[in-house]
């Protein structure tokens, strides 16, 4: 094995959508995925996109000095779709010589990137020309090396895949069961809650979060000082934020769980709740009822005509929810509670999943220096 010029195992294709029928338009980023493309597609002419098929690759060629990255990805899907004009479109000339699963590993490589970048132009651009990507050379084992290569990873690819459909189930499971309690046991929000209101009063919590439309904490924006920090409200584990505007105009209402033990605070126009202590419901089950779209949408109903189309926390109180058994509440906790275990390990698995493509490549360039020495 050697190392081989890129030109000579590819090859340009430039298909346009002339009859209009492929409308996926797609982008390629610097992470080498396909991703919807972000071009404002109003009266776009979409006859001069080019088409992508499976097995083919699209790359923008602009800007790789600047961003010190080919943005470059291989198509793996079966119906095609579309990319810029700008961008070059290419595919490998036989497959029996080089694989495209194995080139799109070379291609992920750090030291490819390093190389591509000091065969740029010195436009302002900072492009990468045609011809001087072909001039490349890669590491090129033999074809059955390559397979073995591409199998390893794809194999590692699918018990990602596997592991992430079982999230699906997992998520059904507790979207269904959560469904069939929508008019059982209910109880308006009021009787079951009440308001909490402790000021930062000596200023000793620092920690300043909002609340955004995904029900999540995030850090405040908001501009503080020592001396008005003391207005802020505290918000203790176990204990709900819930923000009254806007409801109307994001069609989501904006309440969240605290579950750190550390203390925050949070805008004093916000509202601050606990579970009453013989209320009898778990508040991770009221929370897994406030992030159902059904809630947002009642909640955007009865938001009232204020330009700050807000939902007050009296008609917020009167909302009802279900209140079933508590052995059911901590039933259907524990499989959201498995379920967000279970996504944290996902993105840790895809997170590690990239890295490995230049494990892989550096085992084919360290076989091919062994082979050299060798002889």
């Amino acid at each position: 094995m050697s190392y081989k010029r890129l030109g000579d195992y590819i090859r340009v294709v430039s298909n346009k959508n002339k009859d209009l029928t492929v409308t996926n338009l797609l982008g390629v980023n610097i992470f080498k995925n396909f991703m919807p493309s972000v071009a404002n597609q109003t009266g776009l002419d979409l006859s001069k996109y080019k088409i992508i098929k499976k097995g083919q690759f699209a790359t923008n060629l602009m800007h790789v000095n600047r961003d010190e990255v080919l943005p470059v990805a291989l198509y793996t899907e079966d119906e095609p779709a579309l990319v810029s004009p700008a961008y070059k479109t290419f595919e490998v000339i036989d497959e029996e010589e080089l694989l495209p699963e194995f080139l799109m590993l070379e291609l992920q490589r750090p030291e490819f990137d390093r190389k591509a970048w000091t065969y740029c132009d010195s436009s302002v651009r900072g492009g990468l020309e045609w011809d001087r990507l072909c001039e490349m050379e890669i590491p090129i084992p033999h074809i059955d090396e390559q397979r073995k290569y591409v199998a390893l990873y794809n194999g590692i690819l699918a018990n990602q895949k596997t592991y992430e459909n079982s999230l699906e189930d997992l998520q059904t499971i507790c979207n269904s069961y959560m469904d069939t309690l929508k008019n059982k046991d209910l109880e308006p929000i009021g009787t079951l809650v009440e308001s909490v209101d402790n000021r930062n009063s000596d200023g000793s919590i620092t920690n300043l979060l909002g609340i955004n439309v995904k029900k999540t904490f995030m850090p405040s924006k908001a501009k503080t000082t020592e001396t008005n920090l003391v207005k802020y409200k505290i918000i203790n584990k176990n204990q709900f934020a819930y923000s009254a505007m806007q409801v109307g105009r994001d069609e989501t209402v904006r309440v969240v769980l605290y579950s750190k033990e550390e203390p925050a605070i949070i805008s004093p126009a916000y509202s601050v709740f606990q579970i009453k202590k013989d209320a009898k419901i778990l508040p991770e089950f009221l929370m897994l009822w406030f992030y159902r779209p059904e809630f947002n949408r009642y909640g955007w109903f009865i938001s009232d005509s204020s330009v700050r189309a807000s939902l007050d926390w009296e008609r917020f109180c009167d909302i009802d929810v279900p209140k079933p058994d508590i052995k059911i509440q901590e039933a259907i906790v524990t499989i959201y509670k498995t379920l967000e275990a279970r996504k944290r390990i996902n993105e840790q698995l895809k997170a590690s999943i990239k890295p490995i493509c230049p494990v892989l490549m550096r085992g084919v360039v360290e076989s091919m220096e062994c082979e050299t020495v060798e002889g």
